[in-house]
């Protein structure tokens, strides 16, 4: 199908693929297009597609680095409805942050009994994956700046202050019980959990796979869940308004170098979003 987007998050990880970072894990040929989420409306149909239409406002999602522009052609399965209610910077920004989340958690399988630590707390996908593991009723511990300590506690999270020093205010306000970590940020944080006493097969970590493969750790990231029914289930729980997908600021398209500069200063509270 040929979409108009109407909005299509930036990611870090697309920073890290112009920079040739990750070369070896995400390897690209320039000059390269960027872009994974989307939501828009759908322009033209091919012959094979069903159930979607001309006209049908959708979400989802590209593989191949498209989705920063105007038109995109998506393949109809990676395609859904855009539910009533939900806001088009949303529905653009859920696939890649959303499916992470999802996967991150669904690595540590967090439950009523669990402390579950998470750092980067208030990024696009930790602010996520804290509010999926609450759903599944765990204590959760959100790593983060102390400007959005009030935030995190708002969604019934712990709010502790990452820096030096952390360790020990997570085992003063853990009691010394941590049974998971979702590690959204890399920098140490994988043999932190360790540290913690953390098993290795309920930490994950979406940034740091050296360390993951050193302790044995798990890697669970937007790969594992990437499908519209994730993405769908995510969409409904949003538009409802039981789970909150913060919008740190939209940006026009012929802005896309400044939205990026704001994503690399690394201190954003939720996704950038690019509006066509």
């Amino acid at each position: 199908m040929l979409v108009k987007v109407r909005a299509a998050a930036i990611q870090p990880g697309e920073v890290m693929i112009r920079r040739g970072a990750r070369h070896g894990r995400w390897p690209a040929t320039f000059p390269s297009g960027q872009g994974s989420d989307l939501a828009g409306v759908v322009t033209e149909a091919g012959p094979q597609v069903r159930g979607i239409a001309v006209g049908d406002e959708v979400l989802g999602f590209t593989h191949n680095r498209a989705s920063h522009a105007e038109f995109v052609v998506v393949e109809d399965v990676n395609l859904t409805l855009r539910p009533e209610g939900l806001s088009w910077e949303v529905a653009g920004s859920l696939y890649v942050a959303g499916t992470t989340a999802y996967a991150t958690v669904f690595a540590v399988d967090p439950g009523p009994d669990d402390t579950v630590v998470v750092s980067g707390a208030a990024g696009g996908v930790g602010s996520l994956a804290m509010q999926l593991a609450r759903r599944r009723g765990a204590t959760v511990i959100g790593l983060a700046s102390r400007t959005n300590h009030a935030w995190l506690q708002d969604h019934g999270v712990v709010p502790v202050e990452y820096g030096d020093g952390v360790a020990d205010r997570i085992q003063q306000t853990s009691g010394g019980k941590v049974d998971a970590f979702i590690d959204t940020f890399g920098d140490g944080y994988v043999d932190l959990a360790v540290t913690l006493g953390v098993r290795p097969e309920r930490i994950n970590t979406i940034r740091d796979w050296e360390a993951a493969a050193r302790v044995g750790a798990r890697t669970y990231g937007e790969g594992t869940a990437a499908c519209a029914v994730v993405v769908g289930e995510l969409a409904r729980l949003a538009a409802r308004g039981e789970l909150e997908v913060p919008i740190a600021r939209s940006y026009p398209l012929d802005r896309v170098r400044d939205a990026f500069r704001e994503l690399e200063q690394g201190h954003t509270h939720g996704k950038i979003v690019l509006r066509p």
